[in-house]
């Protein structure tokens, strides 16, 4: 690093992020966590440095405890500006640092690699990158269909054994992977997409991860932008932004996303004085989830932050809710457009 690390004022704010546990450990994590997947760049239209490092600072200024990132993120870009920010900001000890292994890239083609060895070279990267000495939070990002569970889950618990990472997670993993993973290691994590409009963990993973004391991270929170209340019609994507490939951004499931987006939106106003952004939030939390994932590339998109705490939805809000998503949406997607295949491997 050139020169020495300054540190930056984190100012309190008036609506204090609530927090919870992670089970099986010392960790508390706040109840949303900044995703860096953007910021990383690839897929979502390039980054700027500057501005990422501005919008990591300003999530812990509200309270935001966790960063979750990835190498596959840019490539290693979003894990060397998540370093960056924490590092020269002299904020490493305020904040937990998530991150994962398991994924190789050939140029921008991505490939499941849990393999022991690659776990082991990666977290010598990400450590690097990170600028750091130990890892919070480690994350299985995929399971990978050429590796046991047994391998993988070896060679994580030999990393927390070591005290490399401070807890274990597991990112897009079933139940039955899960149960297997958990006969040879602790699992603290389990991150997983979920959000109104991608409900999927709920009739298995998510109530095995309350029945056995594992913390949920749920990404994709707003949908890539779905659940901002900023989408239109005329919303274009440029380059290599992911939503030029997301079923749910064509038309014409689009329309319908819009429609839900705008009467969820009323329901936020009418009821809670907030808005859709609020409420997709809360609704997520309220479900059970431990920590919603929140993508931002700018400080200016971290400000409704402040008005997820402090309040519940009650039985009649969530059936209301429930309704507009069945009036709406007639031809629901989810998410798994997004699952990179597994390696090739030449037949013998």
């Amino acid at each position: 690093m050139d020169g020495e690390a300054k540190a930056v004022e984190v100012r309190p704010r008036e609506t204090a992020m609530e927090c919870a546990e992670i089970p099986g450990t010392s960790l508390q994590v706040s109840r949303v966590t900044i995703g860096t997947w953007a910021i990383g760049g690839w897929m979502w239209g390039g980054t700027d440095e500057a501005e990422s490092i501005k919008t990591i600072r300003g999530a812990i200024e509200h309270g935001v405890t966790v960063v979750d990132t990835a190498p596959v993120y840019g490539f290693g870009r979003s894990e060397e500006i998540v370093g960056k920010a924490l590092a020269e900001g002299g904020l490493r000890s305020r904040v937990l640092i998530a991150t994962k292994a398991g994924l190789e890239w050939q140029g921008e083609r991505v490939f499941r690699d849990a393999t022991r060895a690659r776990i082991f070279w990666e977290v010598k990267q990400s450590l690097r990158r990170l600028r750091t000495d130990y890892i919070d939070i480690y994350q299985v990002h995929w399971p990978d269909p050429l590796v046991t569970i047994e391998e993988t889950a070896e060679a994580m618990r030999e990393l927390f054994e070591q005290g490399t990472i401070r807890a274990i997670g597991v990112s897009n993993f079933s139940t039955e992977q899960m149960e297997r993973f958990r006969r040879i290691a602790p699992l603290h994590v389990l991150q997983s997409p979920y959000n109104l409009f991608e409900r999927g963990i709920e009739s298995d993973v998510l109530p095995y991860c309350l029945e056995n004391n594992i913390a949920t991270f749920g990404y994709g929170a707003l949908c890539r932008g779905l659940l901002s209340g900023r989408m239109r019609p005329d919303s274009k994507f440029d380059g290599d932004d992911l939503r030029r490939k997301d079923p749910k951004f064509q038309t014409p499931r689009f329309a319908q996303y819009l429609t839900a987006v705008e009467r969820l939106d009323q329901v936020a106003q009418q009821r809670f004085g907030k808005r859709v952004i609020h409420l997709a939030i809360r609704w997520m939390l309220d479900q059970g989830i431990t920590t919603a994932l929140w993508g931002a590339r700018n400080p200016a998109q971290l400000l409704p932050v402040d008005d997820v705490s402090g309040w519940q939805l009650d039985t009649s809000a969530k059936a209301e809710i429930d309704r507009i998503l069945r009036e709406t949406i007639t031809d629901p997607i989810g998410p798994e457009f997004m699952a990179p295949p597994a390696r090739y491997v030449a037949p013998k």
